[in-house]
This record gives C-alpha cells, structure tokens and sequence, in this order.
C-alpha cells in the first residue's frame, strides 16, 4: 500500500452518518471531522463527499407516511442540507477551518468544459485551505437524473480531482468474500485491477439509509482503480479510521490502482449521460481492443453498425456484437463520415486509443 497520499477523497454513507432511529449522529461527524483535521495539519488535501442531507432533513420536520416519496426526500433534502453544512461548519470552525458547500447533479458532468469549470473552482478551494464538502442535489436530481448514489458521485470527484485516494466509509469492514452475517466470510484485504466477478459472491443488498449496496461499491471502486487512484473501503464506525486506513493498520479493503490514466480517461469513465451514439464493433475489434498490454485504437474495419447521429468530438458508446457495452470514446469525425467508411480497411481511426475508456467490468 502506498505510504503516502497527496490529495484524499472521503465519501462518508449515510449508514456513518445516521443513528439507528434515522436521525442524524452528531458525534460521529465530530469525531470524523477531527480525523480530518489531523490529515489536514499533516499535509493532505482532504476533499468530503457526504451523505447525511435527508436524516438532517428528518431531525428538523416530519413526513406523513402517506406522502409522495419523491417530494418528500426533495423537502427532507432542501432542509437538511442547511443543518449537515452548519454542523460541518460550526465543527470545522473550531479548528479555524473553512468549509464550502458544493452541490451537484450528474448533468453537471455532461459537459467538458463544464466539468472544467467545476475542476477550477475545486483547485481553487484547496489552494484557499477550504474544505469542499460535495453531496449530490437532491431538490432537482430525481429518477434519471439521479447519482446511482454518492459513491458514484465520489468516484467522479476523485478522477476529476486526480486524487490519489478514494476512501469509501461505510458500516461494514470491506468487502467480504461471502454474506457479511456468515462467521467463515472473510474481508478481502487487497483486489488486484484485473480482477473479475465480484456478482458471485457479493450481495446487492442496499443499505439501511442510503441508495446503494456493497456490489455497486465494488464496481465503482474497480473502475476507478483502473484510472490509477487506490480506493479503499472501510468501516466508518471504526475509532480514528481515517489514519488508520492510511497507515495500513485496519482491517479494510483495498483496490490497488493501475497505472494512471489521462485526464480525458478519466472524465470519460463517468460520461455515460453524454453518449450521442453506439458503435457496435465486430469480434476482432473487440478482441483488439481488450488485449492486455496493447494500445489499440477503433478503426473502421472493425465497425458493424452505428445507432444514432454524432459529431467530431462527441462521445459514443462501444459495443459487441451482443449489445454489451465496452466502453465510451471521443469520435475522430462525424457519423456521416464514420458510415461512409464502415468496415474498410487503411482508414483513420474512429475513436483513437488516448479518447477511449474501455469498462473493467465487461472486458
């Protein structure tokens, strides 16, 4: 594990945040925010993505049963906010520290130069001492427009942030190698980036409070270790586990990272929302592409269909002959073109190999 880190993101679940009656747990966040603290006065920039907004939300005013889910986790969320960031202020502010709100959508990462403004405006916090505290915006991001959860949203935040880290705390010890309630499950203490299906012995179960469960974890933190970051997994109940994950000395999961990848790579392992197109490839494209330790481009002779309209520069989705999904890529020329050339050989490439970001999971 590396010693070292330069720049953290800690995604705090609801589960650490929320007591058993669904109310908020003011001295877990105390207690975490001091461990921030001492990661802060040892060097690090530490970056929050925290759940907590609706059991806030749930101290403050009441929800009749009967009530339409939708609107009430918007209502819950517009009230808690306000009380998750002045309690996160007021703790911060103790130790002379600034905190600042930062609310997102997934449309917000639809955008390159968009995301690009988001990336300033994050640099300029940390270059300021401040402690962003990001939660994704529940008043307006329902159904589709919903974050599958926060550990997606804090997967984004660490590969646009090129953090070195992603630490994922949640009410369990990891990521175990059976159902969690079984004495003989044991946490798996390492995963290596090539490793591969994690549905045979994860359970989907979502957790108490939050949206998302142990199997959506495991995929989000593969797919960012395949981006270069270590992610690592832990119980966010444990005394001073934020130190200890960092040095080695708790029981956690760690994903170790790949090699890194670009910045464009990285933006678009979370550009699902922005694909304009599928671009179904052939058996020997997808062979190609897949083949361990090669570079290899899209070129037209590897091409079968194209579904949908594009433009030079817009990003398509790849996939085999089955329909699965591979990966998403920047588009060297416009679909007019791309059609023109389909299946022939000694063309330019389609999507070049430094705009392509082929899925982990399916490959």
């Amino acid at each position: 594990m590396p010693a070292s880190y330069r720049r953290i993101v800690v995604k705090i679940g609801s589960n650490v945040l929320t007591q058993a009656n669904g109310l908020p747990d003011v001295n877990r966040m105390e207690h975490l925010v001091a461990q921030v603290v001492k990661l802060k006065s040892q060097g690090l920039e530490v970056i929050l993505v925290s759940s907590g907004a609706v059991a806030a939300g749930r101290s403050l005013i009441s929800v009749p049963a009967q009530a339409d889910a939708v609107r009430s986790r918007q209502l819950l969320a517009a009230v808690g906010q306000v009380k998750l960031l002045s309690t996160y202020a007021d703790l911060l502010s103790r130790h002379q520290l600034l905190c600042a709100q930062v609310l997102v959508t997934k449309e917000d990462f639809r955008d390159r130069q968009h995301y690009l403004n988001m990336k300033n405006c994050f640099q300029e916090l940390l270059q300021r001492e401040v402690i962003p505290i990001v939660n994704e915006n529940d008043v307006i991001s329902v159904t589709e427009l919903m974050f599958t959860d926060n550990d997606e949203l804090a997967s984004l935040i660490a590969a646009q942030l090129d953090a070195d880290a992603l630490i994922i705390l949640t009410n369990v010890d990891g990521i175990y190698n059976g159902d969690p309630r079984l004495p003989e499950s044991k946490v798996i203490r390492e995963i290596a980036p090539t490793a591969t299906g994690f549905d045979g012995f994860i359970t989907a179960q979502r957790s108490q409070f939050g949206r998302g469960g142990m199997l959506t974890k495991c995929h989000m933190a593969h797919k960012v270790a395949k981006l270069g970051i270590s992610v690592h997994i832990a119980n966010g109940k444990t005394a001073n586990v934020l130190p200890a994950v960092l040095a080695g000395t708790v029981l956690h999961t760690w994903f170790r990272p790949s090699k890194t990848a670009s910045g464009k790579k990285k933006w678009l392992a979370h550009a699902h929302a922005a694909v304009k197109a599928v671009v179904q490839v052939n058996a020997g494209a997808r062979a190609a592409l897949s083949a361990p330790g090669k570079a290899r481009s899209l070129l037209p002779v590897g091409v079968l269909r194209i579904e949908g309209q594009f433009q030079k520069g817009d990003i398509v989705q790849l996939t085999d002959e089955t329909g699965q999904p591979l990966g998403l890529g920047i588009a060297e020329y416009g679909s007019d073109k791309a059609l023109e050339r389909l299946g022939q050989q000694h063309q330019r490439p389609l999507v070049h190999y430094d705009y392509l970001f082929l899925n982990p999971d399916t490959l």
